[in-house]
C-alpha cells in the first residue's frame, strides 16, 4: 500500500532522534536511509541538544518559543533541521508541515543503550514514533545495546566508545526498506533493538515481548545536602545489579545475540471487574 503523502511510490521519511542533531547514531541512520532502494526523500528533524528520556513529550510551548534552524549532516545531502525541542516536538512539526510535505514514515535513532523494558515508556527515540503514530504515520526506533553500563536505556561517553553503529544502521535500512515496499494499512511502530555485534556475528531476529524492566536499573536515590543552600539536595543515584532478564523478551532476546522486534500497540481501554475498584469512588459522588 502506497500512503497519501506518496507520489509514484516515493516516500518522504523523517530521521530524528533523542540525542540531539550531534550525534553519530543520528548521523550514520541518516545516511543509511540516504541509502535505500528507490526515489524516497528523507529529512533529519531533530532536537538541537540532548533529550533523552524525554518519552512522547512535547514541552511547555509557551516557554520553549520553538524554533528550527537549517543545518547539514556530514556525508548525507538530506535536508536537516533542528529543533529546539524534544524528539516528539519535532513529529508534531513534522506532521503539521513544517519541513513540507507529509511523511510516511519516521526513523529514530540510532539510540546508544537498548530501550527495552520499562524503559520504552521514557524513550524519546520510541516516544519520537509514538507521536507520529497519533498522526496514522508509521515509524521505527531503533537502538543498539552497549557492554557494561547501559542503565534505563541511557549509556554513558565513555561506554560508548567504539560502538558499531553500522551495524545497527544495517538492521534499520532492511527494516525500512521493507515497509516503504510494502507499506502496511494499519499504522505501526517498530521497536528494534540490537545487539553491538558485527553484522555477521548477530545470530539472527526474534519477535519479543516489551519485558518489565530493562538490564540494569536505578536501585536507589539519596538526597545530599548542597552546601550554603537551605533546603536543597543534590540526588546522589546507585546503580542495581545487573537482572536476569526473560529471554523471550526484548532485552533478553538482545542479550543473547539477536535482534530484538517489538511491535508495539496503540493505548487500549480494558476494564475487568477485578481491577475496576476506582469506579466505587465514582459510584458515591455521582450515582
Amino acid at each position: 500500500m502506497v500512503t497519501a503523502g506518496c507520489q509514484d511510490g516515493q516516500m518522504r521519511i523523517l530521521v530524528t532522534n533523542d540525542d540531539g542533531i550531534d550525534s553519530e547514531g543520528l548521523h550514520v541512520l541518516a545516511r543509511a536511509m540516504c541509502r535505500l532502494d528507490g526515489d524516497h526523500e528523507v529529512v533529519v528533524g531533530a532536537p538541537d541538544r540532548e533529550f533523552s528520556g524525554a518519552g512522547a513529550a512535547l514541552g511547555a510551548l509557551h516557554l520553549l518559543e520553538p524554533e528550527v534552524v537549517r543545518v547539514s549532516i556530514p556525508g548525507c545531502n538530506a535536508e536537516a533541521w533542528t529543533v529546539n525541542g524534544p524528539p516528539g516536538l519535532c513529529v508534531m512539526f513534522a506532521r503539521l508541515g513544517a519541513f513540507g510535505a507529509p511523511f510516511d514514515l519516521i526513523v529514530s535513532g540510532i539510540n546508544p543503550g537498548a530501550n527495552v523494558g520499562r524503559a520504552v515508556y521514557h524513550s524519546g527515540t520510541v516516544g519520537a514514533c509514538l507521536t507520529g503514530r497519533n498522526g496514522h504515520v508509521s515509524g521505527v526506533a531503533v537502538s543498539q545495546s552497549v557492554h557494561g553500563m547501559g542503565v534505563e536505556g541511557q549509556a554513558w561517553d565513555d561506554v560508548i566508545k567504539g560502538l558499531r553503529w553500522e551495524t545497527a544502521a544495517e538492521v534499520a535500512k532492511s527494516v525500512v526498506q521493507s515497509l516503504v515496499d510494502d507499506m502496511p494499512s494499519e499504522t505501526v511502530v517498530v521497536n528494534l533493538n540490537v545487539p553491538d555485534l558485527p553484522l555477521d556475528e548477530l545470530k539472527g531476529w526474534k519477535h519479543a515481548q516489551v519485558g518489565v524492566r530493562p538490564p540494569r536499573t536505578v536501585a536507589a536515590a539519596d538526597l545530599t545536602p548542597i552546601e550554603g543552600s537551605k533546603d536543597a539536595y543534590k540526588v546522589t543515584m546507585q546503580w542495581g545489579e545487573k537482572a536476569e532478564l526473560d529471554p523471550g523478551t526484548d532485552g533478553g532476546v538482545v542479550e543473547q545475540g539477536y535482534v530484538s522486534v517489538s511491535y508495539l500497540t496503540r493505548l487500549e481501554h480494558e476494564v475487568r471487574p477485578d481491577m475496576a475498584h476506582a469506579d466505587k469512588g465514582l459510584d458515591a459522588l455521582l450515582s
